[in-house]
């Protein structure tokens, strides 16, 4: 084996040698600590923002006096917050600790979310909403970060897959759950829609306070793992990319976040999936109304899309993972989509129309969950990946402001034609983005191939390694 072969972290060999029996153990063992409770805080965590869904088809909107726009514009508010607060707050998780951190933002949250259920007209809806938005704003990155410092970059996507299934799954018990607490009207001088934001606020409030027990720390002091598996665990992220390194904070790193072109890329793909997943989620109780259905029906039959979404989320990202490919995947899952809402439009029966309904949610979940672990494989070093992680969920969260802005349903016949008209204009958009980020880190590895080949090493010191992250020639992108 040359020297090059052994310093490059993308070297077969390399991740063989850091691929045996008690890597497979060590491996086993951060699973065990960081995919149940992180998938739990993300559930509840989408839970909190979607359930609005449910309340409004249970009596919130004519108690509140919302109007259709109102009640758009509640939706839009909490991604304004979202968007505010998201760098910041992973910033903020760079510097600190997430252990004590993301626990904090989720108990933080539900108390949010509790409140929810006190308010009695549309300003207070719009200003708890904006509350949600900014602090549920540093989970989703921060936990995409954590991830990033744990896991080689191809053991990524599918622990982001079982962590995003989460949030099909809060669409799936959160119908039950709306289904169950819709019937408490009445109880404590308090409507249906006001229990379920109250009881969904308790049940995160509480689960928070566990999290603080639970939650791991950054993997170079993980106390969960002996002395010698953490030794272990940081040699072969080392061996993979930066993800065992201590980096300290430059606001340098935060710069070169920005000037990458790759980065702003994955961002814009965000935005084209972020239009489609939130007006689908937050309107997928009201869409299955409009069917003709009532609403403990329309409640009950939010299950089966969210339940088949979280399966074909982990199918796709395992298949994804045997190939060693996202691009490909990312842009079938839009096509999927596509034809879900063609259906949608152009079919007049309810039967057909909720198979569309089914394609669609498929198709959205996964794509969505495949993007989003995309650049926490691909950027480093550090800061610049967790300001990458942020800025994707930020511009990201702009295409939710308009997807809310935009589906405003009617009582007319063609009560979904032009909101989910747009809705294919963004997954088209997503597949160009897609296939930009495709070529560019195609042509990137056959240029660094073909260099490395001729023996350009550049003399890159490990040093130089780290302050260049993924613009070293050895860095090869995963496609």
């Amino acid at each position: 084996m040359t020297t090059t072969e052994k310093q490059r972290p993308d070297s077969p060999s390399l991740i063989e040698d850091h691929d045996t029996a008690e890597d497979r153990r060590i491996l086993r063992k951060v699973d065990y600590r960081l995919l149940p409770v992180l998938t739990i805080l993300y559930l509840l965590s989408f839970l909190d923002r979607s359930n609005i869904g449910n309340a409004k088809i249970d009596g919130m909107a004519t108690d509140l006096n919302l109007s259709a726009p109102g009640y758009n514009n509640a939706l839009a508010i909490y991604f304004i917050g979202y968007i505010v607060f998201e760098i910041p707050a992973n910033i903020v998780l760079k510097r600190f600790n997430p252990q004590a951190w993301l626990p904090t933002l989720t108990l933080v949250w539900g108390v949010v979310s509790i409140c929810q259920g006190l308010v009695t007209n549309q300003i207070g809806l719009l200003g708890i909403r904006f509350l949600l938005g900014a602090t549920e704003a540093g989970l989703f990155p921060g936990v995409i970060y954590v991830f990033s410092v744990y896991y080689r970059r191809h053991e990524r996507s599918w622990r982001v897959a079982i962590f995003f299934g989460g949030a099909a799954l809060s669409g799936a018990f959160g119908g039950i759950l709306a289904y169950a607490i819709g019937n408490m009207t009445n109880v404590g001088d308090r409507k249906g829609w006001q229990w379920i934001f109250i009881i969904e606020g308790l049940i995160t409030s509480g689960i928070s306070l566990i999290a603080y027990f639970v939650v791991p720390t950054w993997s170079y002091k993980a106390k969960f793992l002996s002395e010698d598996e953490r030794k272990r665990l940081l040699d072969r992220l080392n061996a993979d990319s930066d993800a065992g390194v201590n980096e300290g904070f430059k606001w340098t790193y935060v710069r070169q976040a920005f000037e990458d072109h790759l980065v702003w890329a994955y961002a814009f793909l965000f935005h084209g999936f972020s239009f489609v997943l939130y007006s689908f989620s937050l309107f997928l109780p009201t869409i299955i109304a409009g069917l003709g259905f009532q609403t403990w029906q329309a409640q009950l039959m939010t299950v089966p899309p969210n339940a088949l979404a979280a399966l074909s989320i982990w199918l796709t990202v395992w298949l994804s993972s045997r190939f060693n490919l996202r691009a490909p995947f990312i842009i079938v899952a839009a096509v999927v989509a596509i034809i879900g809402y063609i259906i949608l439009i152009s079919s007049t029966t309810p039967g057909a129309q909720y198979f569309g309904v089914l394609l669609i949610a498929a198709g959205v979940y996964t794509g969505n969950s495949l993007l989003l672990s995309w650049p926490g494989e691909n950027v480093s070093g550090q800061t610049k990946r967790a300001v990458a992680v942020a800025l994707q969920i930020t511009v990201g969260d702009i295409g939710a402001i308009a997807g809310c802005l935009v589906y405003r349903p009617t009582l007319s016949s063609n009560l979904y034609r032009r909101p989910n008209i747009i809705s294919i204009g963004y997954l088209l958009f997503a597949i160009l983005m897609t296939s930009y980020l495709w070529i560019s880190m195609s042509r990137e590895n056959r240029k660094r191939g073909h260099l490395l080949a001729e023996g350009v090493d550049n003399k890159e010191s490990d040093e130089d390694r780290v302050r260049l992250g993924d613009r070293s020639i050895h860095y090869k992108y995963q496609l």
